[in-house]
């Protein structure tokens, strides 16, 4: 049995794949474990490394070293990748809101990790990491430590403190959404608002009685409002009929129409009346409608497409199509001839059976091109992240520059090469399971890195009296931000319950508390939402402050 204790304990690069692997393999499987309905999931991959590390194992340092930062580019980068296309969106309405809320908590956070350095006496690197533990916030103390490095101080400390306060700190929102939910919250509050965001689509059916309509262009109408909608349907005197934009309205047609959320109160002041059927129910046969004309949902698939505007295809004058709605990663956008089309991309087409099947050659409609990750955008990427991760940023009063690092400039990058690339025609799209298995195969590394690292010291550190003093202050940190600022949102800025859980979980970045939002608001994707909103400036924010704090207070 030799061969197999010189796998686990000779410094090889065999040895560091096979001690890797068994740690993320056995924390991944441990993590699907439900207790009292919350599962840490890939979190335990994170103590299966403290537990290898405290019974012994350990890999060469700089095998370990690139395995931690390319695990942890890999995941920020992915993560900024599936967020990017609706990431300057968010802003708009709710968005900004709860993105202000978030950056309450991190402020409140911040300054009781400070006041508690100076007050208790502290190390800086030892308060970062018990901030980056309660916040369960890695890739944070990922760029802490790369400053730490950079400065020739230990980073033994902040692993330490984050990895001993990170237990209490996955349990410590979940309390803290508890207590509120039990004593603060009042009727009202748990009645999930409407949040209306202007990218989702409305379908409607409206009539014309307008006499100041009568006579005009659908063209002409259209001007009349700077509200965008799309005509899927005509019908007059019983027929059915695609409009363009030099149809003629004429009283008492029928429209069927879409339009952006919030927008068909307006439009019904315009066209004159709204009818009461429902068109946005899930179970439509749109096929039904009129025998003559079809519904079907194209794909784009054709690389030559990704970047180009709808209306430059120009679809509907070749065809005599209409495109009514693009969905594109499970939000549905008004197909605006503005509207910058992805790969991915699946758009509603509706026209007679031989026009559709035109246009559906012309997008590609081949969902197996799709499948092939595009590899060369995904490490152009990183290599850009990471430059623009180590451009030193000077910032007033700050000794030295800091820098984005690993964490900070790939998410970056990631979000606008997500949002952007496709304008400038890179090929961006990866399949949802391929986006979610890249994210899982960084986090896993970087988290089974990060334990291991930190285990052969952490039940001395628990044992120890500063040990047990960490994870109290730890505790602090995560219950009473999370806490205040649930009060004060549901209070001062009316945000209901399942909302505030959301933003307050995505500025801990704590997916485990999510689920158990989730589960509590039932029958509502509010608290999945909001975490989504946030999530991204909550991370690159903690990535910065866990930075600032190093080097102002060190």
């Amino acid at each position: 049995m030799d061969w197999l204790r010189d796998i686990l304990t000779s410094h090889t690069a065999l040895q560091a794949v096979v001690v890797l692997s068994v740690i993320i393999a056995a924390g991944l499987g441990l993590g699907k474990i439900r207790v009292m309905g919350v599962s840490l999931g890939v979190t335990f991959v994170f103590f299966i490394g403290i537990l290898a590390g405290h019974i012994g194992l350990s890999i060469d340092p700089q095998m370990l070293d690139f395995a931690q930062s390319f695990g942890l580019a890999l995941f920020v980068y992915e993560l900024g990748l599936k967020v990017g296309p609706g990431f300057f969106s968010s802003f708009r309405k709710g968005g900004v809101k709860l993105n202000l809320l978030c950056l309450g908590v991190i402020l409140l956070g911040t300054l009781m990790a400070v006041g508690i350095a100076y007050g208790c006496g502290v190390e800086m690197s030892d308060m970062v990491g018990i901030l980056c533990g309660a916040t369960t916030n890695t890739p944070a103390l990922g760029a802490a430590q790369q400053t730490l490095q950079q400065m020739h101080l230990p980073v033994d400390g902040a692993a330490l403190s984050c990895a001993v306060t990170y237990p209490l700190g996955v349990v410590g929102v979940i309390i803290a959404l508890a207590v509120v939910r039990k004593v603060w919250t009042r009727p009202s509050d748990l009645v999930d608002h409407d949040h209306e965001d202007p990218n989702h689509t409305f379908v409607g059916e409206f009539g014309v009685s307008n006499p100041g309509i009568y006579g005009k262009t659908v063209k002409e109408v259209a001007e009349l409002t700077p509200i965008k909608f799309v005509i899927s349907r005509l019908w007059r005197d019983g027929k059915v009929s695609i409009p363009n934009s030099e149809t003629l309205l004429s009283e008492g047609d029928r429209l069927l129409l879409v339009c952006c959320n919030g927008a068909a109160s307006k439009l019904t002041m315009l066209f004159g009346e709204q009818e009461a059927n429902d068109w946005n129910k899930e179970d439509i046969d749109w096929n039904a409608i009129d025998s003559t004309l079809i519904s079907r949902h194209l794909i784009v698939s054709r690389p030559e497409i990704n970047g180009k505007k709808l209306g430059s295809l120009k679809l509907r004058n070749s065809y005599g199509i209409n495109i009514t709605r693009v969905v594109r990663a499970g939000v549905k956008l008004l197909a605006s001839p503005g509207l910058t089309l992805q790969l991915g991309d699946r758009l509603t087409v509706v026209g007679e059976a031989v026009a559709v099947e035109a246009v559906a050659k012309v997008l590609g409609n081949v969902k197996t091109d799709l499948k092939e990750p595009n590899l060369a955008a995904i490490f152009i990427g990183l290599l850009l992240g990471l430059l623009v991760g180590s451009v030193p940023i000077m910032i007033p009063g700050v000794s030295s520059p800091i820098k984005l690092g690993l964490a900070g400039g790939p998410i970056i990058v990631g979000i606008l090469i997500g949002r952007f690339g496709p304008q400038f025609h890179l090929v961006t799209y990866t399949t949802r399971s391929a986006n979610l298995m890249l994210r899982g195969i960084g986090l896993s590394l970087f988290l089974a890195c990060l334990g291991l690292s930190a285990g052969s010291g952490f039940v001395d550190t628990i044992m120890r009296a500063d040990g047990l003093e960490w994870i109290g202050l730890g505790f602090l940190i995560t219950l009473i931000p999370s806490v205040v600022m649930c009060v004060l949102s549901m209070r001062i800025w009316h945000l209901d319950f399942a909302s505030t859980c959301g933003m307050i979980c995505g500025a801990m970045a704590n997916p485990m508390a999510l689920t158990y939002s989730s589960e509590q608001a039932k029958g509502t994707d509010s608290p999945a939402e909001a975490y989504a909103t946030v999530y991204p400036l909550t991370m690159f924010t903690r990535v910065v402050i866990a930075q600032i704090l190093i080097l102002c207070c060190m």
